[in-house]
């Protein structure tokens, strides 16, 4: 391939890249060489990415039987069993061919009635760490027994499920307001939820809150619940302790029919390293996905970590992502833990100069592979979205591929949950800096789209706390009725509304929220485990908290509905410009507009303001939303009934700029909409 000869459109319009021009010349020409490699060998990178098709169960129409493959290069003898059998382990021998993929045949004639559709199996691995039972890394089905909590892979061949009128398209939907979701800790019971009652339960809830997508954490098979799904061992296998594959199916079927999208939390980052249920050391060596000894384990989440430089490993990771758009029809995917792939120290560095992101911590296999796996998602299905979960600010992360970037549609703007619990935690209310906080929420290169959130699912997990907990703390749990009087209260619910208004109408093209935090969940979750008695009282969510009448909890979900609603009232919202119309440190006043929006805070804790004025385009403006308002267990210290006029000002006549004066009471926002003369 020839190197580049001209520049790329990324540094053409970045001066900050040009002195760096080479190395990202460097890394869009590997890129580039690996997807002629892959043409050349499979004609195009859809078609490549076919793992799923090859490894695993394979019916043959010709030889009428099953093919079982699996990749072990280093493996020096491997059986399969199962109870087809009688589990005997060294009875059925596989076979290994070139490029060490091991396969055994099953003949209808002789397996029909053995090998049915939810049998169990395993293979049996002669490696360099002896002989172990093991799961096949392509398992599409796996099953833990209740009794001896062992993990067993899982012949499954249903009939295939009926996709007939699906054709959801996301990108119809136009800027994303994603509501992140836990399938297993989404229900009110004290157990495990089904993807069946996430469907017949949530999703109701979240289209009724008004989102137009859904987030899905935990989806591949983990051994350890409480890992959030984190510690993936079985990368092409929905979690089975929800349910069946074909349950999360129907889950995203029915979604669409709803209008939700639904995005898939992809862990490609690294994956766990239990021998017994994973896919580490599955070939009896420790490089068969990872890289050997120390350059493949991540020692800060104690997994093992992809070797993205390999080719086979590229293509099982390329299949997977594959996979779960072709046999599940997901929308897309936020890729967890982009930061930790992209760097050999993962991200623990200060990235206070360009030299980081170039420089020998640079992880370029990996910068290649996430490349790679953006194309695939646009080339498979142009509409469909990926989002970085990226801290670093690695240049060209949001840019195209063809533009010499990484292709991902969005970034996650984990500055700002970052901001919000530093305010909390370190600045006291009345010396809160609005140029700081406007700088935050806004500062970003105009390419890049952000994906805004207030807080984290992170913050909700025992020894973290939401927004909500660190706001009102155990005030919570004695004045959250509707009776009850609590200056700590009064001021947790002003702030989580003002937070979540100004991030999600400030902080990006894309808007995300973890479930129950709209009405500020009271309980961390703290997942079933020893310490607390296999418990799942606190892995779960309250909905009956948000739903009763008589506690305050119902306030915070009604403004988050109305929030919702508002800003999707105007097409595209996230994407209009946005205009900072006044701000003053002192007075902790802010106001902007978007489109015919004016949005006014006053997050001064003591200072309300008479005839405070804006200079705006004139007109009428009318109150649409606001924080303090009754129905939100405000104060209700303004009348939103009042139509408010701009006044004359012969000094701003030119600019056609008129001043619009408010009462504006302490820690409270308002919105205000340009009223249409009807002509």
């Amino acid at each position: 391939m020839e190197k580049t000869t001209r520049r790329l459109p990324i540094v053409e319009r970045d001066e900050w890249l040009q002195p760096v021009e080479a190395q990202m010349n460097l890394r869009h020409e590997r890129y580039e060489r690996k997807m002629a490699d892959i043409g050349r060998s499979a004609g195009s990178l859809v078609d490549y990415a076919n793992g799923y098709r090859y490894f695993g169960w394979q019916w043959d129409d010709v030889l009428d039987g099953w093919w079982l493959r699996e990749w072990l290069p280093g493996a020096h003898d491997v059986y399969v069993f199962g109870d087809f059998n009688n589990w005997q382990r060294t009875e059925i021998r596989m076979h290994k061919d070139a490029a060490g993929v091991w396969s055994a045949f099953f003949p209808a004639a002789m397996y029909r009635d053995r090998l049915r559709h939810g049998s169990l199996y395993k293979i049996h691995v002669h490696g360099d760490n002896g002989w172990l039972d093991r799961i096949p890394a392509y398992a599409t089905r796996v099953v833990q027994d209740e009794a001896t909590k062992n993990y067993t892979a899982q012949f499954w061949a249903p009939e295939p499920f009926d996709w007939r009128g699906d054709a959801f398209d996301i990108s119809k939907n136009g800027n994303l307001l994603i509501y992140e979701a836990h399938v297993g800790m989404a229900q009110e019971k004290e157990g495990v939820g089904t993807y069946r009652e996430f469907t017949e339960k949530i999703l109701p809830i979240i289209k009724k809150d008004g989102y137009n997508a859904v987030q899905l954490m935990a989806i591949a098979e983990h051994p350890y619940y409480g890992s959030f799904g984190y510690h993936v061992s079985s990368f092409f296998a929905p979690a089975s302790r929800c349910g069946t594959p074909e349950e999360l199916k129907e889950l995203v079927r029915r979604a669409h029919k709803l209008g939700l999208g639904v995005i898939m939390d992809l862990v490609h980052a690294h994956y766990v390293k239990n021998l017994n249920e994973g896919i580490n050391e599955l070939d009896g060596t420790d490089h068969h996905y990872s890289l050997p000894g120390k350059a493949g384990y991540q020692p800060y989440w104690d997994s093992m970590l992809f070797d993205y430089g390999k080719d086979e490993v590229q293509h099982f990771l390329l299949s997977n992502v594959k996979y779960w758009l072709d046999e599940f029809h997901f929308d897309g995917y936020r890729f967890d833990g982009v930061t930790s792939m992209i760097y050999h120290h993962h991200g623990y560095v200060d990235f206070d100069c360009r030299e980081r992101f170039f420089d020998a911590g640079v992880n370029g296999d990996a910068l290649t592979y996430l490349t790679l796996a953006n194309r695939l998602v646009h080339d498979f299905r142009a509409g469909d979205v990926t989002i970085a979960e990226d801290v670093s600010g690695m240049p060209g992360m949001c840019i195209p591929d063809t533009d010499g970037g990484i292709g991902f549609d969005y970034r996650l703007g984990m500055a700002i949950p970052d901001f919000w619990i530093k305010q909390l935690k370190e600045v006291p209310d009345e010396e809160w800096n609005i140029w700081e906080m406007w700088n935050v929420m806004t500062d970003r290169l105009p390419e890049v789209k952000t994906v805004a959130y207030a807080e984290s699912h992170d913050q909700a997990l025992v020894g973290d706390k939401t927004l909500a907990f660190r706001l009102m703390d155990k005030e919570m749990y004695f004045n959250m009725d509707r009776a009850s009087q609590s200056v700590v209260i009064d001021r947790g619910m002003a702030l989580h509304k003002m937070i979540r208004l100004m991030t999600i109408s400030t902080g990006g093209q894309a808007y995300l929220n973890f479930m129950g935090n709209e009405f500020g969940h009271p309980e961390w979750i703290d997942f079933p485990r020893e310490g607390n008695g296999w418990s799942h009282k606190y892995a779960r969510r309250q909905w009956e908290l948000v739903d009763n009448m008589d506690l305050k909890y119902h306030y915070l979900g009604d403004f988050d509905r109305e929030m919702i609603e508002l800003l999707r009232s105007v097409k595209n919202f996230q994407s209009t410009p946005i205009q900072k119309v006044w701000d003053s440190d002192g007075d902790q006043i802010l106001a902007y507009m978007r489109k015919d929006l004016v949005f006014v805070f006053n997050f001064s804790p003591t200072k309300s303001y008479t005839d405070y004025g804006f200079l705006v385009p004139k007109g009428e403006y009318e109150v649409i939303l606001n924080t303090d308002a009754p129905r939100f267990g405000g104060f209700g210290l303004a009348d939103d009934s009042v139509r408010h006029f701009t006044q004359f000002d012969p000094l701003f006549k030119k600019d056609k700029k008129e001043w619009l004066k408010l009462y504006i009471p302490a820690r409270s926002a308002v919105v205000l909409r340009k009223v249409k003369i009807k002509k």
